[in-house]
């Protein structure tokens, strides 16, 4: 069980590796051509806007109701493909009213969620979000395909389909920006969203798609009853987000910016270890937890573990789970304390390009400081929250604790806008993600009665001394290195983060086998077999 999970979020992982490196080239494109001005801030308060759509009508549907519900029908194809259908005409007539509205009221938005640009900077915003609102409706389209690949266990083509996305942007960006401008980012992201649904189509040709509409289908209304409060609690973050944008244009010209570069960085880790381990369990988990709860469909959250009905199931349910944590732990705890130690050079050599400047490079590394400690408590809480999904409960991570966490994150950033200004947000952020762990945690421990027996605690202590001695080893071997590569320029730069980061894997995959990590076998091997199947 442990290596089927491992080898399902590896092929995930390697789909996400080439997303992650092309966003990466994607926010260098942007950095180059653009800069932390408020020509990209416009771009960023216009993007925000079809992102917000795209969570709030289904972005928060793939896992929390169309995998669990598609997999429950995946060996039922008729089933399957009846609820499908309805749920694609259902989702593309939504969204398609959505998009109508808010093109008409983009002035509006952007006077709320760009209320600290220029004049001249808000009209180009509603410019852009007029064009790039269209693209939700390919979104939309992708995250069902996305929804019904994994369902059916497989991964390889929606897994590759972020990268279509970012590769849209970067190409119509280099080609059309010179005669553009701004605007060739927004065209980037509709073809980048089309281009995710041109893949993963090959992947349905067994589909039988109909112009069906079946709302009383038991599929569709589950569907519809596990995604209510996921739409509630995602008002409550979407509103969490306005309120992050609102207030970042009002603390400097290219804040917004420079937090999203930031961010880039923090989504690598997360994108690579937390999503894909999220989805490599999630239909793993719903089947255990449907067989546990003897079909019953108690979708109720209750502190207790009655819930599990047949202890077998109920103990593969936890077991999966705890792997999944464990090996979450073992991937992202390095990367987190690598990228930490090495911002300043990364960043450097990642934006430092065009009309993105040192003082650029420092602000950004500073808002990346200060997300970092969020990092390993949001991979986890990727899992976390996949395991409430998994048992059909979508009310405590989406509405409650999401809510909880938005209280801490205004709490924190009306503390810390006034001293701080940019960096106090961040912090602000990375409080709610840390807060939405921990007491997402401490939740489903209640409900399924814990995880003692797994060795959860001694493999995150484990994992965690074997990261900080990777840490200690690169920082304080790393300014030798400077001295003894007397490389200048980007070719210095590559090469010392290539030697600093070689000796980071060396001395952390030491410390893990000094201390005995039994996940990091589970890893080998998968690397094995990979390996010995290309």
């Amino acid at each position: 069980m442990r290596q089927r999970i491992a080898t399902a979020a590896g092929l995930i992982m390697l789909g996400n590796i080439a997303s992650r490196l092309l966003g990466v080239v994607r926010e260098q494109v942007i950095a180059a051509l653009f800069g932390t001005t408020g020509t990209t801030d416009a771009f960023v308060a216009a993007a925000t806007v079809p992102t917000m759509v795209y969570d709030l009508l289904i972005g928060g549907a793939i896992s929390a109701a169309l995998i669990p519900v598609f997999a429950d029908y995946a060996d039922r194809e008729d089933d399957l493909w009846r609820v499908a259908s309805t749920v694609i005409n259902l989702v593309l007539g939504v969204l398609a009213m959505a998009v109508a509205i808010l093109v008409i009221f983009a002035p509006q938005l952007m006077g709320v969620l760009a209320t600290g640009l220029p004049v001249e900077k808000q009209a180009q915003a509603v410019l852009l979000v007029r064009l790039v609102l269209p693209a939700v409706l390919f979104l939309g389209l992708s995250a069902v395909t996305t929804a019904l690949l994994y369902a059916q266990q497989r991964f390889a083509l929606p897994a590759f389909a972020v990268a279509l996305y970012n590769l849209g942007l970067i190409v119509v960006a280099v080609l059309f920006a010179g005669r553009l401008g701004v605007v060739s980012l927004a065209l980037g992201l509709l073809v980048g969203a089309m281009a995710q649904v041109a893949l993963q189509l090959p992947g349905l040709r067994a589909m039988r798609y109909s112009l069906r509409l079946e709302l009383n289908h038991p599929g569709v209304r589950q569907i519809l009853a596990l995604y209510a409060p996921v739409a509630l609690g995602l008002l409550v973050t979407q509103a969490q987000v306005v309120i992050d944008r609102h207030l970042a244009s009002q603390t400097g010209e290219g804040s917004m910016a420079t937090m999203r570069f930031a961010t880039t960085l923090v989504q690598f880790p997360l994108g690579l270890v937390g999503t894909a381990m999220s989805l490599a369990i999630l239909p793993t988990l719903s089947r255990y937890a449907t067989r546990s709860k003897g079909n019953q469909g108690d979708s109720k959250f209750e502190i207790r573990n009655s819930n599990f009905c047949s202890p077998a199931p109920a103990e593969e349910f936890k077991r999966t789970l705890a792997t999944g944590l464990k090996l979450t732990l073992l991937l992202i705890l390095p990367a987190t304390v690598g990228l930490v130690v090495l911002r300043l050079p990364l960043i450097e050599l990642l934006f430092q390009h065009g009309v993105f400047g040192a003082a650029s490079t420092q602000r950004t590394a500073l808002a990346f400081l200060c997300y970092s400690p969020s990092i390993p408590f949001a991979a986890i809480d990727l899992l976390l929250v996949a395991a409430f999904y998994a048992r059909k409960n979508t009310l405590v991570p989406a509405l409650y604790v999401a809510s909880f966490g938005v209280l801490v994150y205004l709490a924190v950033a009306l503390s810390l806008i006034g001293p701080l200004g940019m960096p106090g947000l961040v912090l602000a952020n990375s409080a709610y993600w840390t807060a939405h762990a921990i007491v997402l945690f401490w939740l489903l421990w209640r409900e399924i009665g814990g995880l003692q027996g797994y060795g959860l605690a001694r493999a995150a202590s484990k994992t965690l001394a074997a990261a900080l001695a990777m840490g200690v080893a690169v920082a304080f071997v790393g300014p030798l290195l400077g001295r003894w590569l007397p490389l200048a320029g980007v070719r210095g730069v590559v090469v010392w983060l290539a030697v600093a980061t070689a000796l980071g894997v060396v001395v952390y995959a030491a410390a893990v086998a000094l201390l005995r990590v039994e996940e990091a076998g589970v890893v080998v091997e998968m690397v094995r077999k990979r390996l010995r199947t290309t």
